[in-house]
């Protein structure tokens, strides 16, 4: 699998003082969206999401968003190294993401750009 980069997923309770912040650290703009009753804010390599408690929990779970360039053949590797599929592939704003659980336990997004918003 070709990994393109890793992004941190930071839960956070006010989204626009959030934003402030990693801005400035980043010296990157934010480029927000939604996913489902989340609003998501992507400043550099941090995911930061804001929401009900009873997504945020979920969605803490997930170690870190990985981009690949496919999720297909992330999914026929994580498969090969025993990692259990939680969900997906599914469609995002952007393109399709899997989530995996790892041997070891760790939780993972793998995300990559081939869907309709994608490219």
């Amino acid at each position: 699998m070709d990994i393109l980069g890793t992004s941190l997923r930071v839960c956070v309770r006010d989204l626009d003082e959030a934003v402030a912040v990693y801005e400035r650290l980043t010296g990157e703009r934010a480029q927000r969206f939604r996913n489902g009753a989340v609003s998501v804010a992507a400043v550099g390599c941090f995911f930061l999401m804001s929401g009900p408690e009873s997504e945020l929990s979920i969605l803490s779970r997930i170690t870190a968003t990985i981009a690949v360039k496919d999720v297909d053949q992330a999914v026929a590797d994580l498969t090969a190294v025993g990692a259990q599929i939680v969900a997906g592939p599914l469609p995002t704003p952007i393109g399709r993401n899997v989530i995996a659980r790892h041997p070891d336990g760790s939780v993972f997004e793998y995300a990559d750009r081939n869907g309709p918003g994608g490219r």
